[in-house]
C-alpha cells in the first residue's frame, strides 16, 4: 500500500494564509494590509500601490496580478478596497498571544455580532466572504430491530394495468390464429382450383360425369368471368370519362 504524504501542520497553512502570494511577505496592520480584489483574490496594499506606481493598470482600475481581472478603485486609492477581515481577525488575535485563534481555521463561526464585527459599514464596495460548510456527523438512531423491515406499496393502478395486459395478449393470440387460419383456407383453395383440371378429367374417366364436368368447366369458367369483369370495368371507365367531360 502507497503511504500517504504527511499533512503539513495546521500552523504552517495559517502562516501561508497570511502571506502575500506576490511578495510573500508576512500581512499586518499597517503598510502590508490584505485588500480584496473583486475577482476575490488577496493583495497586500503594499504591492498594490507597486502595480499603481509601474504603470501596468487604467487609471482608477487595477487588473489582478493572477486573473487579470479588471478592479474599479472607488476613490482612486487602494485603501477603499475591502480588507480581508479574517486575515485581519488572525493578525490582531496572533498579536494578543494568538488566543483566539480556532482550532480549524477554515471554520468560522457565523453569529449577528460576528458578522457585524467582519463587516465594515464604511465600505460601500462589495467583500468577499469565503464560508467552508462542514458536515456535521449525527449518531445514528438505534434500530428497533436487527432485521429490516421494508414496506412494498403496491397503487390500485397495477391491478388494472395487469389486466389490460392479459387481454392484450390473448387478443394477439386469437389474431395471430384467425390470420394462420385465413392463410391455410387460401392456400388450400388454390391448390384445389389449380388441380381441378386433372381432378375432373379423373372423374370423367371414372364415370363421375357430374362431379367431373364441374372440376373440368372451373377453370375456364372463372376466366371468363374474370375477362367479363375487366371488360366490364374497362367499359364503366370509359363511360365515366366521357361523362366528365364538358359538352
Amino acid at each position: 500500500m502507497a503511504s500517504q504524504p504527511p499533512e503539513e501542520p495546521a500552523e504552517f497553512q495559517v502562516s501561508d494564509e497570511l502571506e502575500c502570494k506576490i511578495c510573500y511577505n508576512r500581512y499586518n496592520l499597517k503598510q502590508r494590509k490584505p485588500k480584496v480584489l473583486e475577482c476575490c483574490h488577496r493583495v497586500c496594499a503594499k504591492c498594490l500601490y507597486k502595480i499603481i506606481d509601474f504603470g501596468d493598470s487604467p487609471q482608477g482600475v487595477i487588473v489582478c496580478p493572477f486573473c487579470r481581472f479588471e478592479t474599479c478603485l472607488p476613490d482612486d486609492e487602494v485603501s477603499s478596497l475591502p480588507d480581508d477581515n479574517n486575515i485581519l481577525v488572525n493578525l490582531t488575535c496572533g498579536s494578543k498571544g494568538k488566543k483566539c485563534l480556532p482550532e480549524n481555521p477554515t471554520e468560522l463561526l457565523l453569529t449577528p455580532k460576528r458578522l457585524a464585527s467582519l463587516v465594515s459599514p464604511s465600505h460601500t464596495s462589495s467583500n468577499c466572504l469565503v464560508i467552508t460548510i462542514m458536515e456535521v456527523q449525527r449518531e445514528s438512531s438505534p434500530s428497533l430491530s436487527s432485521t429490516p423491515v421494508v414496506e412494498f406499496y403496491r397503487p390500485a393502478s397495477f391491478d388494472s394495468v395487469t389486466t389490460v395486459s392479459h387481454n392484450w395478449t390473448v387478443w394477439n393470440c386469437t389474431s395471430l390464429l384467425f390470420q394462420t387460419s385465413i392463410r391455410v383456407l387460401v392456400w388450400l383453395l388454390g391448390l384445389l382450383y389449380f388441380s381441378s383440371l386433372p381432378l375432373g378429367i379423373y372423374l370423367l374417366v371414372s364415370k363421375k360425369v357430374t362431379l367431373g364436368v364441374v372440376f373440368v368447366s372451373l377453370v375456364p369458367s372463372s376466366l371468363v368471368i374474370l375477362m367479363v369483369y375487366g371488360f366490364c370495368q374497362c367499359v364503366c371507365h370509359e363511360f365515366l370519362d366521357c361523362m366528365a367531360l364538358p359538352s
